[in-house]
């Protein structure tokens, strides 16, 4: 038998039962999941790996963040996030800002345009999917008119050009 997985009462079960129900994000349950089993039934945490599915040295990790930084620990950012970005989404706003003012004087700007605009302020080339993920993130749209209305007929058109008198 292992070494007992045990963690330090930094909070009471009840306090711990009701962050899992306030909790969001199964991954983030489960974190509290090992905490709860490490507190109330004490075992090796080969074991409570088993018995909530996840890998040995999860359990050794979960528990050692909440001993020894306690339950804060356990409530971090999460997974995700913009790590490769180019800007942040506030300096996104702030390069888009000039296009929009020239867009409300009636200048249409074009992706190409601000792909260049964003290669020069970066220093080195990007794909142009860079400039299209960043526009919808930010709300822009293309609105182009259509070619044809919506309710139109072609036969009644047809019908009306066969129909009508010439001058």
């Amino acid at each position: 038998m292992g070494k007992v997985t045990k963690a330090k009462e930094h909070l009471t079960v009840q306090e711990i039962q009701d962050r899992i129900r306030e909790t969001v994000g199964f991954p983030r349950v489960l974190k509290w999941l090992v905490v709860l089993n490490a507190l109330v039934d004490p075992r090796p945490a080969n074991e409570i790996a088993l018995h909530l599915n996840l890998a040995t040295q999860t359990v050794h990790n979960i528990v050692s963040q909440y001993n020894n930084k306690g339950p804060d620990a356990l409530d971090g950012p999460g997974k995700g996030g913009r790590y490769k970005a180019y800007l942040s989404l506030q300096e996104e706003a702030e390069f888009l800002e000039p296009f929009q003012e020239q867009a409300l004087t009636g200048k249409i700007a074009t992706a190409m345009e601000i792909k260049a605009k964003l290669e020069g302020r970066l220093g080195h080339s990007v794909h142009k999917t860079t400039v299209y993920r960043m526009l919808k993130r930010h709300g822009w749209r293309k609105i182009v008119p259509r070619t044809v209305h919506v309710q139109s007929d072609a036969k009644q058109q047809e019908d009306f050009k066969k129909n009508s008198r010439t001058l």
